[in-house]
């Protein structure tokens, strides 16, 4: 922990550079995700951590039993009244019947395990198949998979054919141009180029190449990631429970291999109509997609405006390729199957005010600045972006700017930057219900200044940042919520991040499968936030496969991290009821940065009611100054001593500078004794710096 990163400062829309991360500075990350890649074996590194030992791929049955519904590849059970209430079921294809060779268990970052759900998934080649049967009636499916990109980047196009009990098929044309970056933040399409930030760390050499001679060479592709992407189909009729789907590569594709993570099967509603409304094909909206509709959608927003009527959008593909500005108005589609707004990324002739260089499809309340949009409705429609590259200071969000007062519901949001980034101050918005998936960067982002908000029942996966966030920079976003989420396979950073802020609340949310450089939920002093104040409660959340390997730092993160940087982490911070299941490293972290640890505390963050169902390494993880309490902590399955007590590593005579009390009803353990032994109180050193890691069984009910 004794480094830093130099970087560039903050942009508008995005946050200040990350340190790039690799997982064993031995091997390349290149090579371990091109072996998964070219043979469907997953290759473990040494000391990669719990879960990432290499597991041959092995042709899996070809008859499946009965069909295994999931939630997070959990059984449901193990999960029930926490994440969002979706009405899609999900079903891995690890579990299904194949002729296909299943990848994985492994969480090394760079490597097509470790982004799947579960850390598994089936790799087909042309001919071969993974079949799923319906749980449950049906009339519509998704397909999470990835093909591999072009040869110099860019991505190509393959298809997959469908057909349920081997009849009626069809075939989606999958694509790659949506994934596949490479190198340092924030990436790169192209695969062959040298290191983007030639001053900064880098762990594969141990050293900051700009100051290394020679300079070092690194493998190409450097670092590949985001791997995946999604397809949805209509499948034209109702099928029944117990029906089969079989996706089969066909003979003669593009693509070398197919990999299928999973399918989500759903029973798609009727479209919705409204007649009582302005409808936007009376204004001149093309529902083919050929012509241009934002002009058509901005007349019909202004006549339902001063006619005090509500703008329907019936079911249509319409072309919109830039944002529509909304305020003081009601949205409504036929539905996220049937409305959708797809449009390109258009470059500007000159950056906009705001530093953009591009636009796209989007529905923007006004600039704070200038006042602002409030009572603002969306309902009821897809939005399809064309984002392929991250440009933090680019507004090719799928909703964006601010609007008070306002709804956000039903919508589905994929291949934007940000699913929903929000610039305060702003107030009273409601944000429910809503499918985000495959973006660039965050899943949703609180910027600056967002209050009495609430974020509740939205799916997200694979975000290429943290799935869900609230950054109070320059200004306290307070009195939020966020509540029942489900946040799958974040491919950088975090589930959920808490980045300061007033009273705020992280509740019922489920997260699974961090890839690097995160974990499940952060509470973090950092990228210029203001001060945690007030009240920050954590309740009731399942965390499960997480915490990744910060291998700036070379340690393991926990599955909640509390990171001091910027500032004091002291507030009336509590932990309750949270549980924390197959954690690659610790359950619990709390940690700052080697140029800062003489500075910077975090200080009586209280734990109470938490289950600990397997840890790589212990229950609690400090590496900072500070204090914490802990009360009926269950833990078992756990891999190494307890609590791995480094405080600020000044080692002093009167021991670690972070304390820990024993409010009682602490039980469990592993193989060390009770995770929380009397010796260890309130402040023995009792610091592994790099613990080895024990993998933990997985989890079952308590």
């Amino acid at each position: 922990m004794s480094w830093s990163i130099r970087g560039a400062g903050a942009s508008r829309s995005g946050r200040p550079p990350r340190r790039a991360a690799v997982v064993v500075a031995s091997m390349t990350a290149a090579a371990v995700g091109l072996s998964v890649l070219a043979g469907g074996t997953a290759v473990a590194r040494p000391g990669s951590g719990a879960g990432a030992a290499g597991v041959t791929g092995a042709a899996a049955k070809t008859t499946g039993g009965t069909p295994a519904v999931t939630r997070a590849a959990l059984a449901p059970s193990l999960v029930a009244g926490r994440g969002a209430d979706v009405d899609f079921a999900e079903q891995e294809a690890e579990s299904a019947a194949t002729n296909g060779t299943v990848i994985g268990p492994d969480r090394t970052a760079y490597t097509l395990p470790a982004e799947a759900s579960g850390r598994q998934a089936v790799r087909l080649t042309p001919g071969k198949y993974v079949e799923f049967t319906l749980p449950r009636a049906a009339n519509a499916i998704n397909v999470r998979y990835s093909i591999p990109d072009a040869p110099g980047g860019g991505g190509i196009t393959a298809p997959l054919d469908v057909t349920v009990n081997g009849k009626n098929r069809s075939t989606l044309t999958l694509t790659s141009q949506y994934a596949w970056l490479y190198n340092q933040y924030p990436f790169s399409n192209d695969p062959g180029a040298d290191l983007l930030h030639p001053d900064w760390w880098i762990t594969e050499c141990a050293c900051v190449p700009s100051a290394t001679t020679p300079a070092p060479v690194i493998s190409k592709p450097f670092r590949p990631n985001h791997f995946y992407d999604e397809q949805r189909l209509l499948l034209g009729k109702t099928y029944r429970a117990g029906d089969k789907v079989r996706l089969t590569v066909p003979a003669g594709s593009k693509a070398a291999w197919t990999v299928v993570d999973l399918l989500d099967s759903q029973l798609v509603g009727a479209p919705r109509v409204r007649l009582d409304a302005a409808n936007v094909l009376a204004f001149g909206a093309d529902p083919s997609g050929r012509r241009d509709s934002a002009p058509a959608l901005d007349r019909a927003i202004a006549f339902a405006k001063r006619a005090h009527l509500k703008v329907y959008v019936p079911p249509g593909t319409y072309q919109v390729n830039r944002h529509i500005v909304v305020d003081d108005v009601t949205i409504e589609g036929a539905g996220s199957w049937y409305t959708i707004f797809k449009g390109r990324e258009v470059a500007l002739s000159t950056p906009a005010p705001d530093g953009s260089v591009h636009t796209g499809v989007g529905f923007y309340g006004k600039d704070a600045a200038a006042g602002g949009s409030r009572n603002v409705h969306l309902s009821g429609f897809a939005i399809e972006g064309d984002v392929r590259e991250r440009i933090d200071t680019d507004q090719v969000n799928g909703v964006g700017g601010a609007m008070s007062d306002s709804t956000i519901d039903g919508l589905y949001i994929r291949h934007t930057k940000v699913g929903l980034w929000f610039d305060g101050p702003m107030t009273n918005t409601r944000v429910t219900n809503n499918v985000i998936v495959d973006q660039i960067a965050d899943g949703l982002n609180f910027h600056t200044g967002v209050t009495r908000s609430t974020v509740s029942n939205n799916f997200v996966r694979n975000s290429g940042d943290d799935g869900l966030a609230m950054w109070s920079e320059k200004t306290s976003n307070a009195n939020n919520t966020f509540s029942h989420n489900t946040v799958q396979s974040p491919v950088l950073a975090n589930g959920i991040a808490i980045y300061g802020g007033t009273d705020l609340t992280v509740s019922g949310n489920l997260v699974a499968d961090p890839v690097r450089e995160g974990s499940a939920i952060h509470v973090g002093s950092r990228f210029g936030a203001e001060a945690f104040a007030g009240k920050l409660r954590i309740t009731d959340n399942t965390t499960v496969r997480a915490g990744t390997y910060e291998l700036n730092w070379n340690i393991g993160l926990g599955a909640i991290w509390f990171y001091a940087l910027d500032k004091d982490i002291d507030a009336d911070i509590q932990v309750t009821g949270d549980h924390y299941l197959d954690s690659t490293y610790n359950a619990i972290m709390l940690v700052s940065d080697f140029p800062v640890k003489d500075l910077y505390s975090i200080k009586n963050v209280r734990f109470k009611d938490i289950r600990v169902d397997g840890t790589g390494t212990s229950v609690v993880s400090a590496r900072v100054a500070g204090s914490a309490s802990f009360e009926n902590v269950d833990a078992r399955n756990v891999g190494a001593v307890g609590v791995n007590n480094c405080g600020s590593f000044n080692f002093t005579p009167a021991g670690s500078e972070f304390a820990l009390t024993d409010l009682g009803g602490n039980d469990g353990g592993g193989t060390t004794g009770p995770w929380l032994a009397p010796w260890e109180l309130p402040n023995t050193i009792t610091c592994d710096d790099r613990p080895p890691v024990v993998v933990p069984p997985a989890p079952t009910t308590w």
